[in-house]
This record gives C-alpha cells, structure tokens and sequence, in this order.
C-alpha cells in the first residue's frame, strides 16, 4: 500500500500547507505525481516568493523567475488559492538551482 492522502506515516497529506505539502507531493506514489500535468493547462499565480505571474503547469513546479518551489495536490488542483510554497531556501532533491 502507498503512503497517500491522510494515511501518510509523517502526517502530511493533501490539504497540507506550505513546505509539507510541497513535500507530500513530490513523493507522492514514488514521485509520479509530481511531474504530472495539472488539467486545462494548469493554474496561473502569482510567486509566493518574488510576487511575479506565472502558470503552475505540473503538481510541483518551479517559478521561472526566481526558481521559488511551489505546488498543489491533484484533488485540490482546481483553484490557484489552493497552491502551496515551500520557502525561499527549499531546494528540490537532485536540482541545482
């Protein structure tokens, strides 16, 4: 059985907020999750951390302006207020920038 939604051993789950939710999404069933398109092209924001317009277009996503980690749960993906931000310092696992 996967770890998902509120059965998750850490506690994080789907309607987590800032760095955890970033975090349960990305690990999400082995990571497949994250990189998965979010329907209707994804939503627009704006950077939690540099406040400028991007499109979150995957689960987790990165603003292209200042790398700012940010992301949504699948059942939760229907509205921008929804997205989280993981923190200015928050760094994706195996990424550089």
């Amino acid at each position: 059985m996967s770890d998902c939604g509120s059965c998750s051993p850490g506690g994080a789950g789907p309607f987590s907020e800032g760095r955890e939710l970033v975090e349960f999404v990305w690990n999400a069933h082995g990571g497949a999750v994250a990189n998965q398109p979010i329907s209707n092209g994804g939503l627009a924001t704006s950077c939690r951390g540099c406040n400028k317009e991007f499109v979150l277009e995957t689960f987790v996503g990165m603003c292209p302006h200042c790398n700012g980690v940010h992301a949504v749960s699948p059942p939760r993906s229907d509205n921008e207020a929804n997205i989280q931000f993981a923190g200015k310092d928050f760094k994706l696992p195996g990424t550089t920038v």
